[in-house]
């Protein structure tokens, strides 16, 4: 079996258990979520160095909710470590886009143990939002923190999604000792992509109208969505039209 054809088997066996064991915990996500979106407010993520990309995954995102709005850190997570630069870059959020009691925040890390995604998350915790990590515990569990608190993020969130990836992210041996493909933003994108589906079953289910965003490629699209963003133009982190 070629590399690649090793590391699909393995990624998406992962998957499988990934989604499998959070589901209950995206279940118990939907209502929260959809309930602070049905009352006008938005979702906030935050993701430093490569977990960014997972963070943008829903933001602004054709077939995605328009009320989400990221926390983006301009030095791409090279001072991820420095203690006290993750709470300035919540306080920069909170003052551009604001923190709303009763929101909530998806912080990740797929180590757990950097200074500013913990930082993030307990400055919004001061400010009383829900905190979700999505991390991997088999390393979020093990490894010491840089953060003078002592606590890495699965044990700062109120909810912990797990990636279920290895130490070291990366799943497939290519030489002695030596691994490649890492599993983090597959299965991180996939669990924020099923939570986003669980939110809009939720508001469908309940009456609520859907903040979807239309394809800009589509007929109608890009006005839709200029229409749309017109309710959130001053907490958006990407405008839309």
């Amino acid at each position: 079996m070629s590399l690649a054809d090793t590391y699909y088997a393995d990624a998406t066996a992962s998957l499988d258990r990934a989604r499998i064991a959070n589901a209950a915990t995206l279940a118990a996500l939907a209502p929260l979520i959809g309930r602070s979106i049905a009352a006008g407010g938005v979702l906030h993520t935050f993701g430093s160095g490569h977990s960014e990309m997972i963070a943008r995954e829903i933001i602004g995102r054709a077939g995605g909710l328009m009320p989400v709005t990221g926390l983006f850190d301009p030095g791409y997570g090279f001072s991820e470590n420095v203690v006290g630069y993750g709470t300035r870059l919540a306080q920069r959020h909170h003052h551009h886009y604001g923190f709303q009691a009763g929101e909530v925040i998806i912080v990740i890390s797929n180590s757990g143990k950097n200074s500013s995604p913990i930082e993030v998350a307990l400055y919004a915790k001061e400010k009383g939002l829900t905190v979700v990590g999505l991390t991997s515990l088999a390393m979020s569990t093990v490894a010491a923190t840089v953060h003078p608190g002592g606590k890495n993020l699965h044990a700062v969130a109120d909810y912990t999604l797990d990636n279920f990836g290895v130490p070291g992210d990366a799943i497939t041996e290519v030489t002695a000792g030596q691994f490649a493909g890492p599993t983090s933003t597959f299965i991180g994108c996939t669990l924020l992509n099923l939570l986003m589906l669980a939110v809009l079953e939720w508001l469908r289910d309940n009456g609520h109208s859907l903040p979807l965003v239309r394809s800009q490629n589509l007929p109608g699209g890009m006005e839709a969505n200029i229409d749309l963003a017109k309710k959130y133009r001053t907490r958006l982190s990407k405008l839309i039209g």
